[in-house]
């Protein structure tokens, strides 16, 4: 998995694979393991495109708050599916190996799509916020313009974020050690395994994670104070619940994902000491993506509603 080469009188070590390490799990618990991961993954898979596709085939939807959520099953679909195929290929084999390129590539666009989301999110919930505060200058400021831009600029920071990332880690020795303890390419493993000094790395990973994370996550808190507020002030109940109906799936959505992610990207390589780590990262990577059309679905009555009127119709 690695090469020597002299240079300056010394042995340097180019390592050309990774074997990550996974989970320890013995024979017959690998067969549930990959059935269960599959039958998730699928699932994932098929109910984030059922998400767009009602999105696309409902004129009731076509409303800037479904084309965000359709951008965000597109996204999870491929989030998931940079890091599950490999995970279930080795639960089964016993070669756990992963070229060097391929660990950069997996890396480069997990970080991608992670990054991606956080925006997205906060995108969405500025949505809700002009929605429900600024609802007579909702359909002015919230057009179709403004919701490409945004959905853009979600993009571009993801794929500026990772190639800044991935610039610093890349150029790093990783000598003779070549197992990552992790089932994916992930910041913190690859930094722990690091045998050249990964400290100005580390300070712009963390820099980048904390403009990533808390930028969007502060523009997510200020967008649901004033949601309170406002929701507050209106005088029936049956309104408020009706108000704050068609943010409450969003808002679990963002709980769920910032509160899991938070957990492993707020100090990386500290936190990385800890087991809990990895099985924080199921949650994020497997669990989250498979829980959030269902959130979707199960909390929204539009949504229901199309989805409904969309499997009768094709019936």
């Amino acid at each position: 998995s690695s090469f020597f080469y002299r240079m300056g009188g010394r042995n340097d070590t180019k390592v050309m694979y990774f074997t990550l390490l996974g989970f320890p799990t013995t024979a017959e618990l690998q067969l549930l393991l990959f059935s269960t991961l599959l039958l998730v993954y699928l699932l994932t898979v098929l109910e984030n495109f059922l998400v767009i596709l009602i999105i696309r085939n409902n004129r009731s939807l076509q409303k800037p708050m479904y084309f965000f959520l359709g951008n965000l099953s597109f996204l999870e679909i491929w989030y998931v599916s940079v890091i599950e195929p490999k995970m279930l290929i080795d639960v089964l084999s016993s070669d756990k190996q992963i070229s060097f390129q391929g660990c950069m590539t997996q890396l480069y666009f997990f970080v991608t799509f992670v990054c991606t989301e956080y925006v997205l999110l906060a995108v969405m919930a500025f949505d809700r916020f002009v929605a429900i505060c600024k609802p007579l200058r909702y359909p002015l400021i919230m057009n179709h313009q403004l919701c490409a831009h945004l959905i853009a600029g979600c993009w571009i920071c993801g794929l500026t974020t990772s190639s800044i990332k991935l610039g610093f880690i890349a150029q790093l020795s990783f000598c003779d050690v070549d197992k990552i303890n992790h089932y994916f390419c992930d910041i913190s493993p690859l930094l722990n395994i690091s045998c050249s000094d990964s400290s100005l790395a580390e300070l712009v990973d963390f820099i980048l994670a904390l403009m990533v994370i808390m930028l969007p996550l502060c523009t997510v808190v200020a967008s649901y104070i004033c949601i309170l507020f406002t929701v507050l002030k209106i005088p029936s109940s049956q309104g408020r619940q009706k108000a704050f109906s068609t943010c409450s799936s969003h808002l679990t959505v963002v709980i769920l994902f910032y509160s899991t992610t938070l957990f492993t990207y707020a100090h990386p390589k500290l936190m990385y000491t800890y087991r809990a780590n990895k099985l924080v990262s199921v949650l994020y990577t497997v669990v989250v993506p498979l829980l959030n059309p269902l959130i979707y679905c199960l909390r929204n009555k539009e949504v229901r509603a199309a989805m409904k009127k969309t499997f009768t119709c094709r019936r």
